[in-house]
């Protein structure tokens, strides 16, 4: 058996090899390393497949939920609210631009945001809600949109773990993740199920007006070279990543089918086993698809471990060379930089229990049947003691 990885990249790239490389000697070549065409090439087809207007590129994930909310025009003081089971980066952006997070719980089957939480964190200065469409499925996404019309909200969608997957609406409508909101953001970093080889991000949009405002933003404020309209930040996606991400970019369906395969090979071996909840589909489908649809695209194959210890699991995995992930063991309000007096324990029930069940296993396109079966052996066998 090859040697089990969190991401296989390298099992990844040698599928792709000579593309890639073909695409990287292009830039080298032209020597047009900072918004070359390379670039634009990519913001093309990303927008083609995403059905979304514009995609405005940038340095990375982090970079794209600041610019987003940049061009807003959010001022300090205006509360935003978003999840508190999720990466630091989501809340790091808010504060930094002198915003007020509002941290709230999120739903237990699927881990994203609780709608009811939402409508209860609503005062006279909340300005913006960000959905995280974590571990690759959307948050109730025709919930968010109408609770955000009623009070007049801004909705920003973090596709940092889900791009490539559907949301389906009530009425059976699909529309990609990203293109939901009034403007989202998405990570290129190497993991991701749309990954280059160092920093990326993107920010989506289909409102001409704020597409505008965040393409001078991204380069210094600049529309025109050395005429600073806005206030920006130098946020660009250099050649190099492009070319990268372009050459994978029609891969991304069969990835992330590839994910689906994994995701439902884990989860029939764990059938029976009480102690075991594996991943529950919310949207649009009652298990994981066996044909063409996207609902959940398994950036992440998330257990919660119940009546055993998870500590304990995560050791013995790491004694039987299977590596895994705690994502995330430390709730946002619980954190040094995010703690606030307003906040209540008892507001936060499903996510200060989460941070003790949840273990992710290994998650890429590279997975086997035999890895799949020595990983869910070695946990049924700690399980079964």
């Amino acid at each position: 058996m090859k040697k089990i990885q969190m991401v296989d990249l390298k099992g990844q790239y040698n599928g792709i090899k000579d593309v890639v490389n073909h695409s990287i000697q292009e830039v080298i070549e032209n020597t047009s390393f900072i918004n070359g065409p390379k670039v634009h090439e990519f913001q093309k087809n990303l927008e083609q497949y995403l059905g979304v207007k514009h995609v405005i590129p940038c340095a990375n994930g982090t970079d794209a939920l600041q610019i987003a909310m940049m061009g807003l025009g959010l001022k300090p003081g205006d509360e935003v609210i978003t999840a508190d089971f999720t990466f630091a980066a989501t809340v790091e952006v808010i504060a930094l631009l002198q915003l007020t997070p509002v941290l709230v719980d999120v739903n237990e089957d699927d881990f994203n945001i609780n709608i009811e939480a939402i409508k209860k964190a609503i005062t006279p200065k909340t300005k913006a809600i960000v959905p995280v469409h974590l571990f690759g499925q959307c948050a109730n996404m025709e919930a968010i949109m109408e609770i955000a019309q009623t009070h007049n909200l801004f909705v920003i969608e973090d596709n940092a773990q889900a791009i490539g997957a559907s949301y389906t609406y009530k009425n059976g409508n699909k529309i990609k993740a990203g293109a939901i909101g009034h403007v989202a953001s998405t990570s290129f970093f190497p993991s991701k199920n749309l990954g280059c080889y160092g920093d990326g991000g993107a920010i989506f949009t289909n409102d001409d007006d704020l597409a505008h405002t965040i393409r001078g933003i991204v380069n210094h404020g600049m529309y025109e070279r050395y005429h600073h309209d806005v206030v920006g930040v130098n946020s660009r996606l250099d050649s190099i990543q492009a070319a990268v991400l372009d050459a994978k970019l029609p891969n991304l369906d069969s990835y992330n089918k590839a994910r689906q395969n994994a995701a439902k090979k884990y989860s029939k071996a764990f059938e029976g086993y009480e102690n075991i909840m594996v991943p529950k589909i919310s949207n649009g489908c009652s298990e994981i698809c066996d044909t063409s649809c996207d609902c959940h695209v398994f950036h992440q194959y998330t257990l919660k471990i119940k009546g055993i210890d998870r500590d304990a699991l995560v050791k013995y995995l790491n004694e039987h060379n299977i590596p895994c992930g705690v994502y995330y063991p430390i709730p946002l309000h619980n954190q040094k930089a995010y703690t606030d007096e307003r906040y209540n324990e008892d507001d936060f029930k499903v996510t200060n229990q989460l941070v003790k069940e949840v273990i992710s296993l290994p998650m890429h396109t590279e997975l086997d049947d035999e890895q799949i079966a020595y990983i869910t052996s070695t946990i049924i066998k700690f399980i079964n003691g």
